[in-house]
């Protein structure tokens, strides 16, 4: 259970996980560590056989900033969750975790299996009180600027009361990482005319319209308007995000491989290339994933950022970075307040069961 002091506690970094494995996790941690003084501590999670060399080549060995915790096992990207559950007990990931349960620390990376981080983190530690079900949130890029896509698989099957919770849950988020005040949300759905869409988006239009002041709705939006300047958030269940997730991502690689073809294609395209270096850059580096490293499964007692599997140390280093600002905005109390709010609202006949976070120290 995250205390009040683990809201000021370190970053727990799961260093085995990952295509890349601990060579470039334990790189990620010395490039954080340099690049961003404000950072929490962190404590690195994994074989101190295998970590500890790494650490002193990379100058880390007694850094005051670092400690290091022994698990003994791994789990590998083949390993099922639940499975994995009861016979890795010992495993880095999910010993990160546990840290995070106990207090010591506020928040987990990992590039490691997505099931047992998703299982792992939602049976250690929970859901906060009046939250149902945690959810992925991916940042995607869209006309001046990004958006935050909710749920992007961690629940294929919602109800309502569900997405309406990941309105609040993205809300937040927005507001931590993107910067933005009052994010805009927009309901993921086929058309934006009152009716348009199936039972669960009619009923979950009905609960975000109800939620007045606690997010800032726009209504129904439609698949192109997300990559419009029109929302901050879009919120659908976790089978239509996952999907339009991987498509974007296979359309950004489609592109990329086709501007690379055709401007091979002739000497004239070539030369027209070479001089259009600056906004290739720029486009580049506006579609790259790794500038905010890490998915993060919102909604649980503790914050858990998943990392792509073949992250590089820069985008495992902006994952960290993304988790310590998550830690200083203390959005686990910010997010169980306007839950509170919202049920009272959207189902005022049930009862939290959960017992909330305890408060931060004054």
């Amino acid at each position: 259970m995250v205390t009040s002091s683990g809201l000021t506690g370190r970053i727990a970094v799961d260093a085995m996980g990952g295509d890349l494995g601990p060579p470039e996790v334990v790189a990620a941690v010395a490039l954080a560590l340099s690049e961003f003084p404000e950072l929490n501590p962190i404590t690195l999670v994994g074989d101190e056989a295998v970590l500890k060399p790494l650490l002193a080549q990379h100058g880390l060995d007694g850094h005051s900033s670092l400690r290091l915790f022994h698990a003994s096992e791994v789990i590998t990207m083949e390993d099922k969750p639940l499975p994995s559950l009861k016979r890795k007990k010992d495993a880095s990931m999910f010993r990160a975790i546990e840290l995070v349960k106990s207090g010591e620390a506020s928040a987990v990376v990992s590039c490691g299996n997505t099931g047992a981080l998703m299982a792992g983190g939602t049976i250690k530690l929970r859901t906060l009180a009046g939250i149902d079900r945690p959810a992925l949130a991916a940042i995607i890029p869209r006309e001046n600027g990004h958006f935050i896509l909710i749920d992007a698989g961690a629940n294929p099957e919602a109800e309502a009361e569900h997405l309406a919770h990941n309105a609040l849950l993205g809300s937040h988020y927005a507001r931590v990482v993107l910067g933005i005040a009052n994010p805009r949300v927009g309901l993921l759905t086929i058309g934006t005319e009152e009716g348009k869409g199936n039972a669960l988006i009619s009923a979950t239009n009905v609960h975000l319209k109800s939620l007045g002041d606690l997010i800032n709705y726009v209504g129904p939006t439609e698949g192109f308007q997300v990559f419009t300047d029109h929302c901050d958030v879009a919120v659908c269940d976790g089978f239509v995000g996952n999907l339009l997730l991987k498509s974007w991502e296979s359309l950004a690689h489609f592109f990329s491989a086709t501007l690379k073809s055709e401007l091979k294609a002739n000497p004239l395209r070539m030369g027209g290339a070479i001089l259009s270096q600056g906004a290739f850059k720029a486009l580049k580096k506006r579609m790259n994933p790794e500038v905010y490293g890490g998915a993060p499964l919102l909604g649980l007692r503790g914050n858990v950022l998943k990392a792509h599997g073949s992250s590089s140390r820069h985008a495992i280093k902006n994952a960290i970075r993304a988790a310590n600002k998550i830690i200083k905005a203390d959005m686990l109390h910010l997010i169980e307040a306007d839950a509170a709010v919202a049920n009272t609202i959207i189902r005022p006949q049930q009862i939290a069961t959960t017992p909330p976070l305890e408060s931060p120290a004054t």
